[in-house]
């Protein structure tokens, strides 16, 4: 009555040889790096020389070379970049509590300060 099932099902999983697999840990170090590679070009955007040479250094961790970098201000406004530079450092807080890096979760939670500073008017150590 019914005529047999001659090709693979595209319902069936993925064998696997079909595609690389990553770690959680190789997902959340890209994610990571992704976050903060974000934050540098918002960071180097602002002019803030010193503390985009330490994001630098963690994403140049992460990834396992140097980042490519802003070119410079742009004009845009300062305040939707303190935002846009708030987003990223909580993205990238997130993910560094999730994988355990102390390090780029401590930056992170600098930077958050520091733009959430800069958006109240005042100033703190290492903020614009």
């Amino acid at each position: 009555m019914y005529e047999p099932i001659r090709s693979k099902s595209v319902h069936s999983m993925a064998g696997e040889s079909d595609f690389p697999h990553r770690t959680r840990e190789e997902e959340l170090d890209i994610q990571l790096a992704g976050h903060l590679a974000a934050l540098l070009a918002v960071t180097d955007e602002l002019g803030l020389d010193t503390e985009a040479e330490r994001i630098a250094e963690q994403v140049t961790r992460l990834r396992g070379t140097a980042p490519l970098r802003h070119a410079g201000p742009t004009g845009a406004d300062p305040a939707a970049l303190h935002r846009r530079a708030l987003a990223f450092a909580g993205r990238a807080l997130v993910v560094a509590a999730s994988r355990a890096d102390t390090a780029a979760a401590i930056l992170a939670a600098e930077r958050m300060d520091a733009h959430t500073a800069a958006l109240h008017g005042t100033q703190l150590v290492g903020a614009p």
